[in-house]
């Protein structure tokens, strides 16, 4: 039985091994042919390295070939520098000697034109003659000597302004309106003193280089018509001595709109008081007058009394034919008809007086309001910037004046309506105590 195993077991084993020794021929062949494989590479790799070595070692040769120019040529740039460093040495020292006094002479020629054309920063004549600024920059920055035809240039261009200075010309120029639109117009320029563009003043705006319509037009606007105007005859015009600075300035003040804003809410209630106030005050002078009218036409005819003016109204309580038994009772009649006409007579007096005596006192309400406001802005800003104080500060100085402006005339006002209602309260105690002097005089008398 064993041996039955053996055997199947044998023959099982049998194809294995030969399938083994096949297998390993079959490795032994591939690894000869692999081997052969590699050693033909190996080869070539090493020819390759020899070809590149070759290659290496002449580019290595031209390298060095290529430096040893290079630093040839640097020893020779090198040395010329050098050389022209010293010639350039030599030359300049040579120029200085030839110049002599010509380095002062430029000194002062370029101080000159650096001086003149800060004068002409601002001259209305750059826009007649815009080129002017750029050849003064020009010669004021120069580092070298300037030639004979720039020296000549700069006498030119201080010549031209002086003529300028002294003509009425008529040229183009680019125009900013009031809306902001540039456009180019026909301008008058009277020297340098004022340019005109149809019936409005000109100002030359320096960081544009252009002119523009004055926001305020000066006094004197009505005289542009006749100049601007085809004529035979001299005609006047209104100018700025300083050059457009003056009408520069007129831009910058405010005017009574812009003060009235300034104050702020106080500034307008102190405004709306202080009409009010002047208005009541005229309305009963006017009244007053139309009043003092009446009594003077029923002072002259006191035999028809009439009820349309006080004296009349007041008259009327005596009668016709007052009797001597009756003095004490007429006096307290008179009397009490005088009071009744006074208060019509000092009517709004009160609050006149009060609308004077509050105008101030909001005036400092203005000034206390105005400096808490400065006061806030320094705490914000610092002292830095003053227009950061400017607010409060108008509002405090304006709401002052517009107190007293408006407390002077009211108190004014209140005083001469005082004294004319109390004339005429005086003269109704003088004409009822007349009459009745008169009526009982005539009494006695019939006696």
């Amino acid at each position: 039985m064993k041996r039955l195993s053996w055997m199947l077991m044998l023959c099982c084993l049998a194809p294995l091994v030969q399938a083994q020794s096949l297998d390993k021929q079959a490795l032994l062949e591939q690894i000869r042919e692999t081997r052969s494989a590699e050693q033909a590479a190996m080869r070539e790799r090493e020819q390759t390295f020899l070809r590149e070595r070759n290659q290496q070692q002449a580019r290595l040769s031209q390298a060095r070939a290529e430096l040893a120019s290079a630093q040839a040529r640097a020893d020779e740039l090198d040395a010329r520098f050098k050389a022209q460093s010293e010639q350039l040495a030599q030359l300049r020292q040579e120029l200085t000697e030839r110049s002599g006094n010509l380095g002062e002479l430029f000194g002062v020629v370029r101080q000159g034109a650096g001086d003149t054309l800060s004068q002409w920063q601002d001259s209305l004549l750059n826009a007649r003659y815009p080129e002017r600024q750029g050849e003064l920059e020009a010669l004021s920055q120069s580092s070298r000597i300037p030639s004979v035809e720039v020296l000549e240039q700069f006498w030119y261009r201080l010549q031209q302004d002086m003529n300028a200075s002294g003509e009425v010309a008529r040229f183009q120029a680019e125009v900013i309106d009031r809306q902001g639109s540039q456009q180019a117009q026909p301008v008058v320029a009277v020297g340098p003193f004022v340019a005109v563009a149809g019936d409005e003043y000109l100002l030359y705006q320096a960081d544009s280089q252009a002119l523009q319509v004055a926001a305020r037009q000066p006094d004197g606007v009505g005289l542009l018509a006749d100049f601007m105007a085809p004529r035979d005859a001299v005609a006047e015009i209104a100018i700025d001595p300083a050059r457009g600075q003056v009408i520069e300035q007129l831009q910058r003040t405010p005017d009574l709109l812009t003060r009235l804003s300034q104050g702020g809410i106080v500034g307008y209630v102190i405004v709306a008081l202080g009409a009010l106030g002047i208005l009541l005050a005229l309305v009963r002078l006017i009244w007053l007058q139309l009043v003092q009218r009446r009594v003077d036409r029923q002072i002259d005819n006191l035999d028809q009394l009439a009820d349309s003016n006080p004296l009349g109204r007041v008259l009327s309580v005596i009668g016709s034919r007052p009797r001597l038994e009756e003095l004490d009772t007429l006096e307290l009649k008179l009397d009490e008809a005088i009071l009744r006409e006074t208060p019509a007579l000092e009517r709004w007096q009160g609050l006149i007086k009060l609308l004077a005596a509050v105008a101030p006192l909001l005036g400092l309400l203005g000034t206390v309001t105005g400096m808490i406001a400065t006061f806030q802005a320094i705490t914000q800003y610092g002292t830095g910037d003053p227009k950061m104080m400017a607010d409060g500060i108008s509002q405090a100085l304006v709401t002052t004046v517009l107190g007293l402006v408006a407390a002077i005339p009211l108190l004014f006002l209140h005083s001469l309506v005082a004294a004319r209602s109390k004339a005429l309260i005086q003269l109704l105690e003088q004409q009822s105590a007349g009459l009745i002097a008169l009526h009982l005089g005539g009494e006695r008398r019939s006696d």
